[in-house]
């Protein structure tokens, strides 16, 4: 009786020598970080950490060990790990992991790794390089028996690997881990991974994934990675802001009497609620109300000055499938509703389900934005009123010059740029900007030089600390000196008609006897008609008439 108990405990002790002595999955991919023992749910597709892990197939490296130098001909390969998080729950979150491997090597279309020899970055053309190529799985090529769970291509927990077109040339193990499971696979230099988070609880997590390399023998640890993501069950949203004449948008400061427009993005990457009906309520802050739509996009005008709040809510009906429901949970109103508390354990999945007369059931989500804007005066509108080109000298005979001038709307500027194009405004020329004070009200001349005739495009923006304006304009520029020819020339033939005309009148005078003027319609028709003409090829001819109109204000100054 003695010796069958301790025979007993030796086989007891002799278990549980064995069971600390085997490998799970928990002991690779924790990578040393221990996480508090908790109940989560079965990811589909994914199996429990606690399975063996084959380490004579897949040896275990620790971070520091020398064969991590050596496992790779060139250099050490690093893993990319990225994930499209938050996720709505109940959407997938998806990652992806890509090798980056040393310089000069690269993956070509059959899976090798192509290896460059005495590696430059830059080879002359008369040099030649050599190449060296990795090809893992030229042996699988006439493998026999490759679907055996004994055979080689098989997973860390001994499962084989997937007979999909071209797995033979799939040359790296990818082992993911997060919620106390894994999941496994073969790929290429990356992989990418989809899991629905309909079973994983709220907060933030971190997924992490050790690659394997094929070998002859074994597979050998390339590289890790791990990425935080986070899963929600607030719908994640962000809105863009943008006014015509904003200078800065990001500074939240924007301009009073000036449309703004709202322009909300849902963070949707798996498309989970395409076919959910989705609302806009918002409270703009400044008294205006709550304005509820349909649409993403919606403008609102702030007429006052000063800081403001503006609210989102965006509320999101998602059809799903019908839960039964219990014979004593019958309701008059045919509605069951669960909701957690905002204090609620975030290990609880938060759902809010409702029972619809026709049949459907749906899941309410929601999402909220929230920000502080700033309210000022600002430029509204910039006019160009006159262009006037300005008489040059046979020394500036090579530039020519045309003032503009502008006026604008709102508050005063305090810079000007002037931007040249050509004629599609399309391609800039030349741009030239200048501070400015203006003082009383917003009319100023602008100067500026054109080195050669042709057609331009002027574009010209006033504006200040938070706002800017731009008004633009087609102008067609003669040269200098040819200009001032063509102008001589008008000049003289005008004056010899001048003359000619008053010679004939006084011939006219000195001839013509005197005769009493009588009131003759078709005479009174003609002389004023002459008149008109003769005003009208004055004004042509004389375009600075001595004239001068007390209304119209003085030039302002020239920029």
């Amino acid at each position: 009786m003695s010796s069958a108990r301790h025979h007993l405990v030796f086989l007891l002790l002799a278990e549980a020598a064995l069971c600390a002595a085997t490998t799970l999955f928990q002991d690779v991919l924790s990578h040393g970080s221990t996480s508090p023992v908790t109940s989560h749910k079965k990811l589909q597709g994914w199996s429990s950490d606690q399975n063996k892990w084959n380490e004579k197939l897949y040896p275990v490296w620790e971070e520091g060990d020398p064969r991590w130098k050596d496992c790779w001909k060139g250099g050490r390969v690093t893993a990319k790990l990225d994930t499209d998080s938050p996720a709505l729950v109940g959407s997938n979150v998806t990652f992806v992991v890509t090798l980056q491997f040393p310089k000069c090597q690269k993956e070509d279309n059959d899976g090798n790794i192509i290896y460059k020899r005495n590696c430059i970055q830059d080879p002359p053309a008369f040099q030649d390089q050599q190449f060296y190529v990795y090809n893992w799985t030229e042996w699988t090529d006439n493998c026999e028996n490759c679907t055996s769970n004994h055979s080689h291509n098989v997973f860390p927990d001994g499962r084989p690997f997937p007979h999909h077109p071209g797995w033979r040339r799939r040359n790296f193990v990818y082992v993911f881990h997060t919620f106390d499971q894994y999941y496994q696979t073969t790929g290429r230099s990356s992989a990418k991974l989809s899991v629905n988070t309909a079973n994983m609880t709220l907060g933030e997590h971190v997924m992490a994934v050790s690659i394997y390399r094929r070998g002859r023998s074994e597979y050998i640890p390339v590289a890790r990675a791990n990425a935080t993501y986070s899963v929600t069950d607030k719908i994640p949203i962000s809105v863009i802001l943008f006014q015509k004449h904003d200078r800065n948008i990001s500074d939240s400061i924007f301009i009073k009497d000036s449309p703004i427009t709202f322009d909300v993005k849902i963070h949707d990457p798996s498309y989970y609620l395409n076919n959910s009906a989705i609302s806009y309520k918002w409270n703009f802050g400044d008294g205006s109300g709550l304005f509820v739509a349909s649409g993403s996009t919606t403008s609102h005008t702030y007429t006052l000055q000063g800081n403001f709040t503006l609210n989102l809510t965006v509320q999101a009906i998602i059809p799903v499938p019908c839960r039964p429901v219990p014979p004593t949970a019958a309701l008059p109103t045919s509605a069951v509703t669960t909701e957690a508390s905002s204090n609620s354990d975030s290990s609880v999945t938060v759902e809010s389900m409702e029972d619809n007369p026709d049949g459907g059931c749906h899941i309410y989500r929601n999402g909220y934005y929230r920000s502080g804007i700033s309210i000022v005066e600002g430029i509204l509108e910039v006019n160009i009123i006159q262009m006037t080109s300005i008489q040059t000298t046979e020394s500036q005979a090579e530039n020519s010059l045309v003032d503009f001038v502008v006026t604008c709307q709102g508050s005063l500027p305090t810079d000007v740029c002037t931007v040249v194009s050509d004629p599609t405004c399309q391609v800039s020329k030349s741009m030239v900007c200048d501070p400015i004070v203006v003082t009383d009200e917003c009319l100023l001349t602008i100067r500026r030089a054109f080195e050669e005739p042709g057609t331009y495009c002027i574009n010209i923006t006033l504006g200040d600390d938070t706002s800017q304006a731009l008004a633009s304009a087609l102008i067609s520029v003669n040269g200098g000196s040819s200009s001032a020819t063509t102008e001589g020339v008008f000049i003289f033939l005008g004056l010899l008609a001048v003359f000619a005309t008053i010679g004939a009148f006084v011939l006219y005078k000195r001839y013509k006897q005197y005769k009493p003027i009588e009131r003759i319609t078709g005479q009174t028709e003609k002389q004023e008609g002459l008149t008109a003409y003769f005003s009208n090829f004055k004004a042509i001819f004389f375009p600075n008439s001595t004239e001068r109109n007390p209304l119209l204000k003085t030039k302002p100054g020239i920029v």
